[in-house]
């Protein structure tokens, strides 16, 4: 007996479906009213948890590079300086090895200078590397200048 053929008064008698009284069978929802299984679900969290894990690495590596990239623009004006120095300096540098500390941007920095004279012996040139603390690559600059 249907909803419509029933008599006024009388209760509808309920339909038995595969999971009990009141609840449809799996079979009688529409295809797009279904919601995700368990397993699906299970995947999605997975894939997503994976793609959140990679983020946070790249998002670590992204901050480590940044503070390297720091530490290496200040040890190239730290390089460049010294050059300004040797550039205007009237008198050329003594040839040979020559080393140093210079204390820039709150930080003590180690130099090392190299003067030699190029195939041409009215130029000088000239090799810095500067070096700021432990665990940072040098900075390295090249400058040549007239011998007098």
């Amino acid at each position: 007996m249907s909803v419509r053929d029933k008599k006024p008064g009388e209760r509808p008698e309920p339909q038995a479906t595969s999971r009990g009284y009141g609840a449809p069978a799996c079979a009688e929802i529409p295809f797009k009213a279904r919601g995700f299984t368990l397993i699906e679900m299970l995947v999605a969290l997975s894939v997503f948890s994976l793609a959140a894990l990679a983020l946070l690495k790249l998002q670590g590596f992204t901050l480590a590079t940044t503070a390297d990239l720091d530490q290496k623009l200040l040890g190239q004006i730290v390089a460049r300086n010294l050059a300004v120095e040797l550039l205007s300096d009237p008198a050329p540098p003594g040839l040979g090895q020559t080393s140093g500390d210079v204390e820039n941007g709150g930080q003590l920095w180690h130099w090392t200078r190299k003067a030699k004279l190029t195939d041409d012996p009215r130029i000088i040139q000239i090799d810095l590397r500067v070096e700021g603390h432990a665990g940072t690559s040098p900075n390295a600059l090249t400058i040549v200048r007239m011998a007098k």
